[in-house]
């Protein structure tokens, strides 16, 4: 059974139970500044005024883990997005220079920001340190091992133009679903590298009626 759909199946209950984990406050950050690819700033809360929207925030743009992660998000069919009248955006803590180098590596084609100054991460109380527990279910978007996976990582920071990490190596990231206005319908905030909400349960929280396949497993096709 493809993995998406084991996910799928698995976790009806679970969401419900997830759905009501919401204990932030948008109006602590609305006016927390962002910027895209071009280093035009835009306030936070214009990304879920007007609708709801999949807000992901991720530890890194070096980030193996959060690399792979990325490479499912680009993934998700528009039409889904479009049709569920979605918004999807990811938000990372680099200088606004490396989104276009991370957008080509992943070939995420959604909206994409930064928050360099971590303010909205710090105001949302996004965690700084790693912590791991036995009970923690791995990630379904990492396939690399760890060794592999911070291999690539050091030789991307080595290759850039600009040799830095690219964003905190400490911080942790993280995901919310809110609006219109300052709705928060969802919100989890990860532990660790590896402690990514799946992608299935967001879309399906957020009302996206679609579920994916993402394994990288060889696909059997009968003729």
């Amino acid at each position: 059974v493809a993995a998406g759909l084991v996910l799928g199946f698995q976790t009806k209950s679970s969401l419900m139970k997830l759905s009501s984990s919401v204990d932030i406050r948008l109006e602590d950050v609305e006016d927390c500044l962002i910027y895209d690819r071009h280093g035009t700033s835009i306030p936070f809360k214009k990304l879920y005024q007007e609708r709801k929207s999949v807000i992901i925030f991720v530890r890194n743009f070096l980030c193996y883990s959060c690399k792979e992660y990325v490479d499912d998000l680009s993934k998700i069919p528009r039409e889904a997005l479009e049709n569920a009248n979605i918004r999807l955006v990811v938000i990372g803590q680099s200088a606004h220079h490396h989104i276009e180098p991370f957008c080509s590596l992943t070939g995420y084609p959604y909206e994409i920001y930064v928050d360099p100054e971590r303010c909205i991460y710090q105001k949302l109380g996004m965690k700084r340190e790693e912590k791991f527990t036995d009970s923690a279910n791995p990630s379904p978007h990492v396939k690399s091992n760890i060794f592999v996976g911070q291999m690539r990582s050091i030789w991307r920071a080595m290759t850039s133009p600009a040799f830095d990490f690219q964003g905190d190596l400490h911080q942790q990231g993280g995901a919310i679903i809110a609006g219109p206005d300052c709705q928060v319908h969802f919100s989890h905030f990860d532990m660790n590298r590896m402690d990514h909400m799946p992608i299935n349960w967001l879309l399906q929280l957020a009302g996206v009626q679609l579920t994916l396949d993402f394994s990288d497993k060889p696909k059997i096709i009968h003729v």
